[in-house]
């Protein structure tokens, strides 16, 4: 009797362990590589072959002649991909105000011509704390520092920004951004091509 009333269950149970802990995730996975191989495999960057961070990751840039990203929230070291997560800190912990103040001492003493207003992105870390992006007025905000230690002009520095500027999705969906990664990748072969040319 016992058997009988357990039987469809363990059918069932059987049945959705295979369903969805075998076939679903071997189809996803299969159709992802088809589809959309280079996403599926991590959005991984190449510079002459070697690979040097992925698109979808923020990157710790501290030199003042890169652009920076925003904050990340990982611990023990920034954009860690396995400790994604945001800091959980409210508006009203004073441990996020005074690390919005350092940040924004950092970036005041790294430019410390710069009266424009510190973008907010430049001072706090998305929820995810890997955010590979920063707004255009993040980027636009590090454009005199940049150009300064680069020695180079900055509208040259301004014009890269907006060759490598994303637009919002279907011109609605999202705000302008840039991925940091690729400007300073750009920045680093505009450079080279400087002062090899």
């Amino acid at each position: 009797m016992i058997i009988l009333l357990l039987r469809p269950a363990l059918i069932l149970l059987v049945t959705l362990t295979v369903l969805t802990g075998i076939v679903y995730p071997l189809t996803v996975t299969a159709l992802a590589q088809w589809l959309f191989p280079y996403q599926a495999n991590g959005s991984i960057v190449t510079v002459d072959g070697q690979p040097i961070g992925s698109e979808l990751i923020g990157q710790a840039f501290s030199s003042p002649g890169y652009f920076w990203g925003r904050p990340s929230a990982t611990e023990p070291q920034p954009y860690n991909a396995s400790a994604s997560g945001g800091s959980n800190m409210g508006p009203l912990n004073p441990a996020l105000g005074d690390a919005v103040k350092a940040r924004i001492a950092m970036l005041k003493a790294a430019d410390p011509g710069n009266e424009l207003r510190v973008p907010v992105d430049l001072v706090t870390a998305s929820a995810s704390g890997l955010d590979p992006d920063i707004s255009l007025l993040a980027a636009y905000y590090q454009a005199g520092r940049v150009a300064k230690v680069r020695n180079l002009p900055f509208a040259q520095i301004t014009a890269l920004i907006e060759r490598y500027a994303r637009r919002p999705w279907l011109w609605i969906f999202g705000e302008p951004r840039v991925n940091v990664l690729a400007l300073n990748i750009a920045l680093g072969q505009l450079t080279h091509a400087i002062t090899n040319g």
